[in-house]
């Protein structure tokens, strides 16, 4: 008798289930950093008083808040509004014409690489044990990983803006006013490093790739900002 290894037994680890929060968040939380930190760079590059530069990074860090949670909620509603339609044509399709609803399902696992016999017969097991359920996984494309949930993605990017909001909030505070830009670009560009880590290793993507890529656009961002506020900003005493 063959004994099983310990890790043939273990169960791989997957990252898809993650996918519909992660995204959320990783936004979420990048926009905060990002968003906030622009704003108070472009006020601090037209200002010489700290007052200006916090009141813009708070109104930002509220209203980015507001708007991330109000439009990710309108968003991923609109696509759940759409799957409980899709979910109720395929019901009453199961309910008119079942016989055609199952040639359907059995032409989906042919064109996957089974013959028409076996097709057929694992369409009708799968119909016998939840009809609806095979039509929206394989028809449909919805499952339980990828079905939408509008608060769930509304609280996780209100919450994750204002964390990373309120990092370039405390830089805006504390910061030597002198060096306000300074500071806040190169704070901000760890917090972005530091969030795209995170959220690679969590989504188990390329890190360094991740990294990059927020840094780079991040950089670009911020340049732009300060260049209008150098431009076009007028210094208050």
């Amino acid at each position: 008798m063959i004994k099983e290894g310990k890790h043939s037994m273990e169960l791989e680890e997957h990252y898809t289930n993650r996918s519909g929060w992660l995204r959320a968040a990783v936004l979420g939380a990048n926009d905060g950093i990002l968003s906030t930190t622009s704003l108070a760079i472009g006020i601090a590059a037209a200002s010489s008083t700290r007052e200006p530069i916090v009141l813009a990074a708070l109104a930002g860090l509220v209203a980015g808040a507001l708007s991330m949670a109000a439009g990710e909620y309108v968003s991923v509603s609109s696509q759940s509004d759409i799957e409980h339609a899709d979910l109720k044509r395929e019901k009453r399709e199961l309910e008119n014409m079942p016989e055609i609803e199952l040639h359907e399902l059995a032409k989906l696992y042919q064109k996957r690489g089974l013959d028409e016999k076996l097709a057929i017969q694992v369409a009708q097991q799968l119909t016998d044990h939840d009809a609806l359920g095979a039509h929206a996984k394989d028809e449909l494309g919805i499952n339980e990983i990828s079905q939408a949930k509008p608060m769930q993605a509304a609280m996780a990017s209100a919450a994750s803006f204002i964390t990373g909001g309120m990092l370039p909030m405390l830089v805006s505070i504390f910061a030597p006013l002198n060096l306000m830009v300074i500071y806040q670009y190169g704070f901000s560009i760890i917090f972005l490093a530091i969030s795209a880590f995170i959220a690679a290793k969590a989504g188990g993507s390329n890190i360094p790739k991740a990294v990059i890529r927020i840094c780079f656009w991040g950089t670009a961002a911020m340049l732009a900002t300060a260049l209008v506020g150098y431009l076009f900003g007028i210094k208050t005493t």
